[in-house]
């Protein structure tokens, strides 16, 4: 199969697993089959599990130990948003060969673009400063000061990056998040009767109160983050994959979706039936771990103490470079981790300030690192319409998806997903002004 080479300026945006398959990819494959399948899959995966950081598993596990299984309804219908999504961003990337920044500008103006970047770039911070605060709440499961384990993963996170080492550790950090497979088996043992999980899944429980409206909007924002849909999109350009491959890209984007969102599904399980019935509200590392005790013993705290790690040092390393790139890329500037401050001030500025002011809000005194996770997947939760509407108006944009533009039901999906999220804030704030719940 013959495939374009992938733009020079996108390379570095794409951890250095992507693009070792990128360049294998370059060999033909047969045009179906299970080698053109194996082929297209990979960043719907590698996008869907970065999903599951530090404020992903916090959002996850205080949504059950607090609401018990009343939210599990939200996770099934935001796993359709989030396939119906993710296979628009793909296939745009696709078609388009651009990644998504770019046509952001091309198709509405710098305006349009700089509102974008901006609530996009707030919810990074807010996800940078969560992934350091899950180091530090994974620290002090040891007696270890954040004021010791957040600098220190500063230093390794710069290191990483800046020395072109990071491929060295990658595989590290991903197996170490293997651990929070331990919900599956401890939901297991910690659920006598299904029959209450399955109903909760799929039959809406409403409250009218604050606290369960912001965990919803939560639960969505650590889903469908913004940071994910540009990442896929930058992938598969960088991949150069072929429009004729499209179903198996979407293939694996349904598997990973699923997948994902599967191991969401049983933290929310396991945290209802270990710490809800008990009223043990999570409000550190510690009470977290919990959860896995029915399964683990004395070992949970150390096994989410190895998960935490994994996955937040995973997303402190990728995010605020992705960030630099997205942003830059938006607006045609210079960008690449090898050039100079002078040669490239904007890029070299915005991925210091995300990872500077991510570590400087971990560190803020008496700041609550478990509530800091929550607030910032809200955040996300909160500007993502403003994206979602961009991906929907372009994909089904016939001059520039051609044929490859979204139907009525996949726009229907897209345009539901960003409404429903813009309604869902607006009652928050609403109810938050007139004294609600």
């Amino acid at each position: 199969m013959e495939s374009t080479a992938p733009a020079p300026e996108n390379m570095a945006m794409v951890p250095p697993a992507v693009r070792r398959l990128a360049r294998r990819r370059r060999l033909r494959v047969p045009k179906g089959g299970v080698l053109a399948f194996l082929a297209a899959l990979g960043p719907g995966l590698i996008t869907t599990n970065a999903g599951n950081d530090a404020g992903g598993i916090a959002t996850y596990s205080v949504a059950g130990a607090t609401y018990g299984l009343d939210l599990l309804w939200v996770l099934p219908a935001i796993t359709l948003s989030l396939i119906v999504v993710q296979e628009a961003c793909a296939r745009m990337g696709i078609v388009t060969g651009k990644g998504l920044a770019g046509l952001i500008r091309e198709k509405f103006g710098i305006r349009w673009t700089a509102l974008a970047m901006v609530t996009f770039f707030i919810a990074s911070l807010g996800t940078t400063a969560s992934e350091f605060a899950g180091i530090g709440s994974a620290s002090e499961l040891f007696g270890v000061s954040r004021y010791i384990s957040v600098p220190v993963a500063f230093i390794i996170v710069f290191y990483l990056v800046v020395g072109g080492t990071y491929r060295i550790v990658e595989k590290v950090f991903l197996a170490a998040t293997v651990v929070f497979f331990g919900y599956v088996g401890t939901a297991f043992v910690a659920t006598p009767d299904w029959g209450p999980v399955l109903k909760a899944s799929v039959i809406p429980t409403f409250r009218a109160d604050q606290g369960y409206l912001f965990m919803a909007i939560t639960l969505i924002g650590t889903t469908i983050t913004s940071y994910m849909q540009f990442f896929l999109q930058a992938t598969e350009v960088e991949k150069g994959t072929s429009v004729r491959e499209l179903p198996f890209v979407r293939a694996d984007v349904i598997i990973s979706s699923v997948f994902a969102n599967l191991i969401a599904f049983f933290i929310v399980i396991t945290t209802a039936q270990t710490l809800h019935p008990h009223g043990i509200k999570i409000e550190t590392a510690a009470d977290a771990a919990r959860a896995l005790a029915p399964l683990a013993g004395s070992w949970a705290e150390i096994l989410f103490a190895v998960g935490l790690v994994g996955a937040s040092m995973f997303g402190a390393t990728v995010l605020p470079l992705a960030t630099a790139y997205v942003v830059t890329e938006a607006f045609g500037l210079e960008r690449g981790i090898a050039r100079s401050f002078r040669e490239a001030p904007v890029f070299m500025g915005i991925y210091a300030a995300t990872l500077g002011l991510g570590v400087a809000v971990a560190l803020i005194p008496h700041m609550p690192l478990v509530k800091l996770m929550l607030a910032s997947q809200f955040v996300d939760g909160l500007q993502l319409p403003v994206i979602l509407v961009f991906i929907a108006l372009m994909t089904a944009d016939r001059g520039l998806m051609g044929e490859h533009v979204s139907g009525r039901v996949l726009q229907a999906v897209q345009w539901a997903t960003a409404g429903i999220l813009s309604l869902m804030s607006l009652a928050l704030v609403a109810m938050t002004m007139l004294g609600f719940g």
